[in-house]
């Protein structure tokens, strides 16, 4: 039987992983700037399924992989900082609406395969595995129990990243003030960057 204060304990540390900055709140947040709320959501489902895979993957002994070669989490820390850099690029002029007619929101497998090089929920899942993986019981069933409630919990705390940006978009008239709020997003997602290159 598993303990209350354990779920609460499980649910509380995802709560306060997933919804504070990184890079996948940061690609929801330019998401919902530039496309709006209901057209981010793909964003939001490819980024939890896609993430529950790199989880049970961890879970299951994949993460070693990482402690064996160090080196290969620095590559995904250039390639993470990388792709943020171009979003925040991306987001520049992002309310023209002329210029928006020409793009396409992020898609669901491109939200899914973006965790692959997210060091953040390469961090989380590492963290999940050695932290919450209860010895006492059936390690499937641990495992499991772990799963089932980050996909419960991870849209939950990522979507308001999806609505703070449609908000954005929506109330904000004027030229000025959105070319203002457009640097002020590039500039948080370069800091996001660099902040995971640096770490």
């Amino acid at each position: 039987m598993i303990d209350l204060s354990y779920i609460f304990a499980l649910v509380s540390f995802y709560l306060v992983m997933y919804i504070t900055p990184g890079p996948n709140n940061a690609m929801i947040l330019a998401s919902g700037v530039k496309f709006g709320f209901i057209k981010t959501l793909p964003v939001i489902l490819g980024i939890t399924i896609g993430h529950n895979f790199q989880l049970l993957l961890v879970c299951f002994g994949f993460g070693k992989i990482f402690q064996i070669y160090p080196v290969i989490q620095f590559f995904l820390k250039i390639l993470c900082a990388a792709y943020l850099t171009y979003l925040s690029y991306k987001i520049l002029g992002s309310f023209n609406e002329i210029k928006e007619k020409n793009e396409k929101p992020i898609k669901f497998y491109e939200a899914a395969f973006f965790q692959i090089i997210n060091p953040k929920a390469w961090s989380i899942s590492s963290m999940s595995a050695s932290g919450f993986i209860l010895s006492e019981i059936n390690l499937i069933y641990s495992i499991m129990i772990i799963a089932i409630i980050a996909l419960i919990i991870c849209p939950i705390a990522i979507t308001p990243w999806a609505a703070f940006g449609s908000i954005i978009k929506r109330f904000i008239r004027k030229r000025e003030i959105k070319i203002i709020i457009e640097y002020i997003l590039a500039s948080l997602l370069l800091i996001t960057a660099l902040f995971f290159l640096l770490k």
